[in-house]
């Protein structure tokens, strides 16, 4: 066994244990700390597979970035398991079945994959060049609509975040 099985083997164990706490986890805050791992874990894959540039990425923005507004919004919200509504029983059968169908959903998908094997021989897999290349030739398309896309949210949010001028609304006596 190679280093790099190793590494992958204990970063795969990290990366489910830590998932499985952002699941089973009661306190919110401790939830977000399990999913930063959890990042850091998929990080660490993406540098096994040559890909620093991913790995850099996903520590920054979601480890980073995402997470930070997480904390905030569950401060903000202060969400205790004490004020926490009880689930009913309809609710609680239909996560179990949405579960049920999503793990079936993803048994299918892994079933029907033909495994692929990387040439590690090969050191430009992974590298910003090619991700480049892939990415403004074959996935043009769909990076432009989110590019679009994320527009039109940062101007709604602009919109809906600026004040109204109050200085213009006559006033009723």
């Amino acid at each position: 066994m190679s280093i790099h099985d190793i590494l992958f083997w204990v970063l795969s164990a990290v990366a489910v244990s830590c998932a499985l706490g952002v699941i089973l986890s009661r306190n919110p805050v401790n939830s977000v700390m399990f999913l930063i791992l959890t990042f850091f874990a998929i990080s660490g894959h993406y540098i096994l597979l040559n890909a620093q540039f991913l790995a850099i990425v996903n520590i920054i923005v979601y480890a980073g970035a995402i997470m930070v507004l997480f904390l905030f919004v569950i401060m903000l919200m202060n969400l205790n398991a004490d004020v926490e509504p009880q689930k009913g029983q309809l609710v609680q059968l239909a996560g179990v079945i949405s579960g049920g169908v999503l793990f079936l959903v993803v048994l299918a998908a892994i079933k029907s994959t033909v495994p692929q094997y990387i040439d590690k021989t090969s050191n430009d897999i992974g590298l910003i060049t090619n991700l480049g290349k892939v990415l403004f030739t074959k996935y043009v398309l769909p990076f432009e609509i989110s590019s679009v896309l994320f527009l039109s949210a940062m101007i709604g949010a602009v919109v809906i975040g600026k004040k109204e001028d109050t200085h213009n609304i006559p006033k009723v006596d």
